[in-house]
Parts: C-alpha cells; structure tokens; sequence
C-alpha cells in the first residue's frame, strides 16, 4: 500500500497551532529585544546637538560618539552566537537586558564625554545580542507556515522602538521648552532622553524569563522532554512530536558547535553561503537609512528647520518606517521575500535620487528654496516607508532561515556583525561627508541601493515556505 504520510518537516510547514495567541506572545516577547535595539539605536538623535554644546566638539568628534556604540554592536553580534550556542537563548537574552539596563544609567548620568562612550560601547554589545538572538530564536521557535510573519516581528520591534524613542525625545523636548539642554528635576533634557531606556529593558528581563528555551538548544544540549513541550506549544498537538524530535536530532546529529572555522570555505575565505548574508547585511547599510534614525534631526535643523519640527519630522519618518514594516509583515508569507527586495531597492534607489536633486539646491537664508523643502521631506519618508517594506524586514528574516543548521548561529553572528561595521562606516562619515557635498552624498546611497538589485536578482534564493531543517 502506497504511504500518503508526510514528512514531519511538510506538517510542520502546514501546522496551525492551537494556540497561535501563546506562539506570538513568545515572539513577540522575543523580540522586545528589537525594540531595545531600535530604541537605543535611535535615541541619540535627539541628544546629538546637545553632546555637541555640553563637551565643545566638533562634528568629527561627534561622528566618533555616536557612531562607537556600533563598536560595540559588531562584537555582540559576533560572540552572541557562541554565547547562545553554550548557555542558551534565553540566558543571552538576560544578559542583553541588564546590559541595556545599565548602559541607560550610565549614559544618562556621564562624568565625561569618555564616559559616555564607554557606556555607548556597553549598549552596543547589547544590541549587537540582541540583532542576533531575536532572529534566531523566533526562526526556531516559530512554525513554518508562520516563520516569515513571526521573524518580521524583529524589524517591528525595532522600528516602533525607533518611533517610541522620538515620541519620547519629542515630549521630553517640549517638557523643557525646546531646549535640548533645559534642565527637568536636576537634569538636562538630553539626559532624561537616553535614561529612560530603563522601562523597557527592565521588561525584556522580565519577559525572558515567561518564554521557553528553543527546542533546538534543548534538543542539544539533551532535554528532550522539555523539547517535545515547546514543540507542543509551538507547532500544534497534532504534529508528531517523536517525529520532530528525531527529525531535528538527525539534522544536528553529525554537528558541533558552530565556530568561525566552520564558515570558511575553499575558495574567497567564507564558504558561498556566509558571503551572501554579509551582501545582504551590509547592503541593507549602504543605503544610508541609518543616517535617518541618527542624524535626522540635525540634517533638517541643517537645511533651516527649526528644532522642535526637526523633531516632529523625525518621529513622523518613525511612523512611516512602522506602517512599511506593517505592509512587509503581511506580504513578506505570500509574495516571498525576494520579490519585496527588489521592489524595495527600485523604490529606496528612486527616492534617493530624489533627495540628492532636492539638496543640491543653494540654501537661501539657511533653508532650502520652498520646492526643494517640500521634496526633500517627502522624498525622505518615501525612502524610509520603500526601506520598511522591504530590506528592513526581508533581511532579518533572510538571516534567521538562509544558513543550513550547522552553521546557523555562527553564520548569522558574522553576517550581523558585517551589518554593523557597515552601520558604523555610514555613521562615521555622514558628517563629514555632509560638510563635503550632501547631495553628492544621497548619489552614493542611491547607487547601493541600484547595485543592490543584481546582487539580489544573481545570489539571493528564496526561503518562503521551507523548514529550517531542509536549508543546504
């Protein structure tokens, strides 16, 4: 007789499980360590002009400060999954919160421009955590049939962390008569804005010890049983949790920890794979959307837009980035992750090529000429929302599914870290670059974001639909 049984992968891909409410509270607790990424990431926008007065620096200075917590982002990112792989998920994610929740203090009540790098360098590394646990524990935790939904909650979290970050700098701001430096019960505006980061890293410390291990580190390190429970959460009683079992200690069975020799290859250092990831982690930079959440809302006070406006545009830039995401997390499951790629880089290219017309504009009185003003916002928000729908969802997604187990956490650890000395290099140079030529500038985004298109079109396949285990 002819079996008709699927395999325990295919199920999995097809499961709905009864408990979906339980599976995205685990994500979405998961990923509140985006949020902290998103929120610390962008914070420092609302402080840059105050660090600025406070320490008597030039813009070269400047760049360094904001820019050294990347430092610390590329060695999180590069260590978390070793970190990850010996003590756990979960205990990662532990960590991260405290050091979020001590580089808020730190960076709030500075004794000197040095000490506050140095607590930037801490949250940084904790950021650098987090870009890579979230990923890796919402790919292995969440259903297939779900997986590209429930992995975009990661660059949902990060970009309502963003807006969050520029509501609150915003309402801080007004709270001292738009002064970025006005004091607030014994202390500057700037300060109360990178302190207040507290709340929400106290709750992702919280939140980590409600969810469960990953069953596939269970599975590793021997607790089966445990492993079988999460599996029963996650993917539906009616799944053969012996099956899934058997079926991911097979994929694990002739592994070992994933260590930087595992991703090197015969040829060009990294095997083919890895070189893919860090292309898509690195072009993802390129483009410039950092410069967005770090920078904005000096680039407008720049072109004559005053502060508190500045300000207003930074957060409504937020708000795009979180309705992009929102359009990203319904079409990422159903037209594929590769297509809204390639959307997103024509649009990302187009909008750039906008903004890069927009000021080249001689300013009049310190501002843009009227036309130019009005393109150059809205250009900027088209970039943001064409970034959002695409690259900034499809690649965190990319990376939680692309790299065959065996390789996964580490892979994913390098392809991050890739992602941040990238972040770093915009970072750094916006300012000076700006000084140079501002449009010149947006023409060197632009041109990433068009070189983005081949590379996607010649190396990047698609994972839509596939389970972890089935990845070569």
């Amino acid at each position: 007789m002819t079996s008709t049984a699927q395999p325990p992968a295919a199920r999995a891909r097809q499961a709905h499980p009864e408990h979906i409410g339980h599976v995205i509270f685990i994500t979405a607790s998961a990923a509140m360590g985006g949020f902290l990424f998103g929120y610390d990431s962008s914070v420092i926008n609302g402080a840059v002009e105050a660090v600025r007065d406070r320490y008597d620096i030039g813009s070269a200075t400047l760049a360094q400060v904001i820019a050294i917590a990347l430092i610390g982002c590329a060695v999180g990112a590069a260590t978390a999954g070793r970190i990850a792989d010996r003590i756990g998920r979960i205990r990662c994610m532990q960590i991260a919160a405290v050091l979020f929740t001590v580089s808020a203090i730190g960076s709030a009540l500075p004794f000197s421009l040095v000490d506050l790098a140095f607590w930037r360098v801490v949250g940084g590394f904790a950021i650098g955590m987090a870009s890579v646990i979230g990923p890796a524990y919402i790919a292995e935790v969440a259903p297939a049939a779900y997986r590209g939904r429930l992995g975009a909650f990661q660059q949902a979290a990060i970009v309502i962390g963003i807006a969050v970050s520029q509501l609150v700098n915003y309402g801080i701001l007004q709270l001292a008569d738009g002064d970025q430096r006005g004091e607030i019960a014994g202390l500057e505006a700037w300060q109360w804005m990178l302190g207040v980061m507290v709340v929400p890293a106290v709750l992702y410390g919280l939140l980590s010890f409600a969810i469960p291990e990953s069953p596939r580190f269970l599975i590793s390190v021997g607790k089966l049983s445990r492993a079988k429970e999460v599996l029963a959460e996650v993917e539906g009683k009616d799944v053969d949790l012996d099956a899934r079992v058997a079926e991911i200690e097979r994929a694990m069975h002739s592994e070992h920890k994933s260590t930087f020799r595992d991703l090197l290859g015969n040829r060009f250092f990294f095997l083919p794979i890895v070189w893919v990831g860090i292309g898509l982690s690195v072009f993802q930079q390129l483009v410039g959307i950092n410069v967005a959440f770090y920078y904005s809302a000096t680039l407008w006070q720049s072109v004559g837009i005053d502060p508190s406006s500045s300000f207003f545009y930074s957060f409504t830039t937020s708000i795009i980035n979180i309705i992009g995401t929102v359009i990203a997390m319904v079409l990422v499951d159903r037209v594929g992750r590769r297509p809204l790629a390639l959307v997103g880089s024509a649009g990302m290219a187009l909008a750039l090529a906008v903004e890069a017309w927009a000021f080249s504009a001689d300013l009049v009185d310190g501002k843009l000429p009227g036309t130019q003003g009005a393109v150059a916002l809205v250009a900027a928000h088209a970039f943001v929302l064409f970034f959002a729908l695409s690259w900034g969802v499809v690649v965190w997604v990319f990376l939680g599914e692309m790299f065959p187990n065996r390789i996964r956490a580490a892979a994913l650890g390098v392809a991050a870290s890739a992602q941040w000395i990238a972040n770093w290099v915009i970072t750094a140079s916006f300012p000076s670059l700006a000084d140079w030529n501002l449009s010149g500038t947006y023409v060197i985004y632009m041109a990433f974001a068009m070189l983005s298109i081949p590379f996607v079109l010649k190396f990047v396949k698609e994972t839509k639909g596939k389970a972890l285990e089935e990845m070569g």
